[in-house]
């Protein structure tokens, strides 16, 4: 079970990795047209729905990978305190109470707005001749099923949480800096850093 939770975990963040390059392409995008409007004199007329598209489409899809890594936001203050169990319990009412009619009827609007989409061959009307936005819109329920799948192995997180009393594993991914780590990188610890924070207070009370 741990081995199909931590598979699908992968699923997520190599979709999450594959389309945060966007965020390079809308990057470039910006830049070329600020050079094209102010330099060139020739604003493409397109520019500002495809760096919405781009960036929705970016916000969507990282939807998934930023719940595989409990990164979503939620009220530290009160529940970083609790108990793994009662942890899980919150979790896994809240995933049946709004997470899995939410996500469901995301992608159930999603299929709806691509489909009519599609079939009128939809374009924008922002400005004229807009870009097309079916294939924008059939990232609505795309994303939809990735997260909805990413939210059952959270589910199954939570269970397993309830039964041992410890959260599963996680795929490990980019983290912020580990301080502890930083320590051993440079090979000091807790007592040299409080010689050196007693030498700094002296040194700067002989000042004063």
């Amino acid at each position: 079970m741990q081995k199909l939770l931590l598979t699908i975990d992968r699923i997520s963040t190599w979709i999450g990795h594959a389309f945060s390059w966007l965020i390079l392409l809308l990057t470039l995008q910006v830049a070329w047209e600020v050079f094209s409007r102010y330099v060139l004199n020739k604003p493409n007329p397109w520019a500002f729905d495809l760096m919405i598209m781009m960036y929705g489409t970016v916000f969507m899809m990282a939807g998934a990978y930023t719940l595989a890594k409990n990164g979503h936001v939620r009220g530290d203050v009160l529940y970083g305190f609790f108990p793994p169990r009662l942890q899980a319990g919150l979790d896994l009412l809240l995933y049946f109470v709004f997470f899995i009619p939410g996500v469901v009827a995301l992608v159930w609007a999603g299929y709806t707005y691509a489909e009519e989409s599609w079939a009128i061959n939809e374009t924008s009307n922002i400005t004229a001749n807009g870009p097309p936005l079916y294939p924008f819109k059939t990232v609505i329920p795309i994303a939809g099923l990735f997260l909805l799948f990413q939210g059952f192995v959270e589910i199954v997180r939570c269970i397993q949480c309830l039964k041992l009393g410890v959260w599963p594993s996680r795929e490990e991914d980019v983290e912020e800096v580990d301080v502890g780590k930083l320590k051993e990188m440079v090979n000091v610890n807790d007592e040299q850093i409080a010689s050196l924070d007693k030498f700094v207070t002296n040194q700067d009370g002989g000042r004063k």
